[in-house]
């Protein structure tokens, strides 16, 4: 879809949220329709093709956010805090997903296509303390690692923690540089 007049002096012929003036597109911000301009953003193609998960998703390429969610255009700050929600297992997305500002009806606007927070994966320890990406955890057993000689120590800490999405009894961690997948039930928070 190109672009309109408008859309174009609007986003001074940028990409609304990584600033590249590369293949410009309009983008139209669901559930909206589209056929106003508050409904739509510039948007290039690499950003289009990764939201729309056409392409695998580049955090690095995301930090572009960083800029991009001050905009006082609501239209843009539904698709930042949209992106930032996808980037949830990085520190920094979170972290600027928490300094947003947004009205009222723009945040019910940008929550009203996240998934539903009752069908995500929680991962708990042994105690059944919610666990969260980036978590320090101990160890509480000590535990054979498959697949080599080493034998992780109980009362061995694991720091910056990663959640496996499908699967609320694993979590990937580092012990003694090698990364391991760890069950749950077998750590603390």
């Amino acid at each position: 879809m190109g672009i309109s007049r408008e859309l174009k002096k609007r986003s001074g012929e940028k990409c609304e949220l990584c600033s590249s003036s590369e293949s410009l597109n309009s983008y139209d911000v669901a559930p909206k329709s589209g056929e106003r301009l508050e409904d739509q953003i510039a948007i290039c193609e690499v950003c289009r093709l990764q939201i729309e998960g056409k392409e695998e998703t580049d955090n690095n390429h995301w930090r572009c956010l960083n800029e991009s969610m001050w905009s006082e255009v609501p239209a843009v700050q539904v698709v930042v805090f949209r992106q930032l929600w996808k980037l949830k297992e990085t520190d920094w997305a979170n972290d600027l997903r928490d300094m947003m500002y947004m009205e009222d009806g723009t945040r019910e606007w940008a929550e009203s296509t996240l998934e539903d927070e009752s069908d995500m994966v929680v991962h708990k320890d042994s105690n059944g303390v919610v666990l969260e990406a980036g978590d320090t955890v101990v160890l509480i057993k000590d535990l054979k690692v498959k697949g080599s000689s080493l034998v992780a120590k109980r009362g061995t800490a694991v720091r910056r923690i990663r959640l496996v999405q499908d699967n609320p009894n694993h979590i990937e961690g580092k012990v003694e540089g090698q990364t391991v997948v760890i069950l749950t039930q077998f750590v603390k928070k």
